[in-house]
């Protein structure tokens, strides 16, 4: 992602994002996977870890009775699995939810990529197909 574009999207990410994102930027996690924000196809994730293809959510109130089912199985079709964590879990437990995130990278093995042609990473807006 171009360096002004993650700039924009982290200028406009909530406070959990901004606090797990400071908490990740210099720290490296197992497997030497450190977690950055990024887009797969016209999808924003609020962090990927390529390596692993893992897409790491934090999910506030905005997200309740939200369907995200089309996002999510673009996910999956790009060969990614998804981990979420609540906000209030990330402002009051941080610790915790590196700790869950780590065992994530380590316990569950790396799935394969997906079938065809790698995904379509773009720089499109954040959550809404275009």
């Amino acid at each position: 992602m171009a360096s002004g574009r993650a700039r924009g999207l982290r200028a406009r990410s909530t406070d959990a994002e901004r606090r797990m994102w400071n908490a990740l930027r210099n720290r490296v996690l197992a497997g030497g996977e450190v977690p950055a924000p990024g887009t797969i196809g016209p999808y924003y994730a609020d962090f990927l870890c390529h390596e692993a293809r893992l897409v790491v959510e934090i999910d506030g109130g905005q997200h309740i009775g939200r369907d995200e089912t089309t996002r999510d199985a673009r996910f999956a079709q790009a060969g990614f699995r998804i981990v979420r964590f609540w906000s209030n879990d990330v402002m009051r437990n941080l610790e915790g939810v590196l700790t869950a995130l780590r065992r994530t990278l380590l316990e569950t093995p790396h799935p394969p990529g997906p079938v065809g042609p790698g995904p379509s990473l773009s720089h499109k807006g954040r959550g809404d197909a275009q």
